[in-house]
């Protein structure tokens, strides 16, 4: 299966050539005729061929990876926040029903994507110590254990982080918080990569600060040489980046990009938030440094959390906050004083024995596998001329349909249907990105979601052929 996947990726196999047959193949390397049926099957559900009845399997067309886009940010362009923050409740409200087919929100459910039985047996054994319950308030440092293995934890990320400094938060949201209110002032200007994360959009409005959004490249990042510019015409406190495998691009920043950007935070002094959810989550071996191990003045802040890999409900996340952490341990005090220490205790005991690498690679592999097979339906269902990411880590998508095709429209039209998906400028809050969808993989590909990804994709054309009648848009477009 390697051979041919390798073949088709680089070209050698070109879309529309047959492959070798099934009983060709097998006699040629020596192996079971089910042994190359089942490769092929895999490689029909990754999109890569498809079977012709009596005719042969054949290499499916490629569907079109994100082109490079450095979008013009124009005042003009934004969306008013409060109409996105509806949006974005509206989502939020049809997901708690349960009944619908939930396409947007990245929150993994299934036993498939955590480690359920080991933290069922560990949250027994430490419940069960008399040592657990005291009667005392959780006070911030409430396991020692835990802030040892993130620290240890760090250095395959090419970081040397001290346990004392790491403060546990009550997931990356609050570790986010604390960071920007302790590295700026109210009304001070923020960057953030465009599109991004958009819980920071609502977060940053509340905390007061300007957003400022910056052009970003759907494989490299955020653009450094723009940002450089912006620190000359303006007063920039901090800078807020997902380097790997970023929500919603998908990209891992390059580690040259990673040290300029370090290296600009010490020489013009502002804070690099880095928001590093996801990077155990890198597909590429070996995984890329975090910004922070080329930090050398305190001036980037690192957080993340295991509510993506290990515990949802635990809440559990943290934060290394450079330069600002005597402030943020203070802010954090003064909010939501500390964490469970029994949680914690629970998670910093699987970080220690409970095989936390032998699950990550387990995610690794399923989470390309989904992103191979999700790909491969939206190659197949969707409008003519749409582009889609190909992660470098994580489990998020994002597809640009024709600039014809309204995501907010598509949106109504799908909740009609009892399918949930996101429209790219929740996102973004810019009209440039309201043909784009972000869309997670997140979930077991069951026929239900096949079919609520088919469906998307069905009424998506429906829309591209409606207003096709009207007007003509090219197939191929840029951003």
């Amino acid at each position: 299966m390697a051979e041919i996947t390798n073949a088709i990726y680089h070209g050698q196999l070109l879309p529309g050539s047959r492959v070798p047959s099934v009983r060709t193949y097998a006699l040629n390397n020596r192996v079971s005729l089910n042994s190359v049926k089942t490769a092929y099957r895999l490689l029909e559900d990754k999109g890569l061929i498809f079977a012709r009845p009596q005719s042969g399997y054949f290499v499916c067309e490629s569907l079109p990876e994100l082109k490079d886009f450095l979008p013009k940010i124009v005042e003009s362009n934004i969306l008013q926040l409060s109409g996105m923050d509806n949006l974005l409740a509206i989502i939020l409200e049809y997901q708690r029903e349960g009944r619908y087919i939930d396409l947007a929100l990245a929150c993994p459910v299934g036993e498939s994507f955590y480690p359920l039985n080991r933290l069922r047996k560990l949250t027994t054994k430490i419940a069960r110590s008399a040592a657990t319950f005291t009667p005392s308030y959780t006070m911030p440092a409430a396991s020692p254990k835990l802030s040892t293995q993130i620290a240890r934890r760090g250095v395959q990320l090419g970081m040397h982080l001290c346990a004392e400094d790491i403060l546990i938060t009550h997931g990356t949201m609050e570790a986010l918080n604390i960071a920007v209110r302790a590295a700026t002032c109210s009304g001070d200007s923020v960057v953030i990569e465009t599109p991004s994360f958009f819980n920071l959009y609502p977060m940053l409005e509340h905390l007061g600060r300007k957003i400022i959004n910056i052009p970003t490249h759907p494989r490299q990042g955020m653009c450094l040489d723009s940002l450089e510019e912006l620190i000359i015409d303006q007063n920039i406190k901090a800078v807020i980046t997902i380097p790997s495998g970023h929500n919603p691009l998908g990209f891992s920043m390059p580690i040259e990009n990673r040290r300029r950007l370090a290296e600009m935070a010490a020489r013009h002094h502002f804070a690099v938030i880095e928001d590093a959810m996801y990077a155990e989550l890198q597909f590429t071996t070996p995984v890329i440094p975090n910004i922070k191990a080329f930090d050398k003045e305190g001036w980037v802040m690192i957080c993340a959390s295991y509510t993506k890999t290990v515990a949802p409900d635990f809440r559990l996340g943290w934060l290394e906050a450079g330069r600002f952490r005597k402030i943020a341990h203070q802010m954090k005090f003064t909010t939501s004083v500390a964490e469970s220490s029994l949680l914690s205790e629970i998670l910093g005991e699987f970080l220690e024995n409970g095989s936390y690498d032998l699950h990550l690679r387990h995610l690794k592999r399923l989470y390309v596998r989904q992103i191979d097979t999700v790909r491969a339906c939206i190659a197949n269902s969707f409008p003519r001329g749409t582009h889609v990411s190909r992660p470098q880590g994580g489990f998020i998508l994002w597809i640009e349909m024709p600039k014809c095709v309204d995501a907010i429209e598509l949106f109504h039209s799908a909740i009609k249907e009892n399918i949930i998906c996101m429209p790219g400028v929740v996102c973004s809050r810019l009209v440039h990105f309201s043909h784009c969808l972000r869309l997670a993989v997140c979930f077991i590909l069951d026929q239900a979601h096949r079919h609520a990804i088919k469906r998307l994709g069905e009424l998506a054309c429906i829309q591209y052929n409606d207003k096709n009648n009207t007007y003509h848009d090219s197939d191929e477009f840029s951003l």
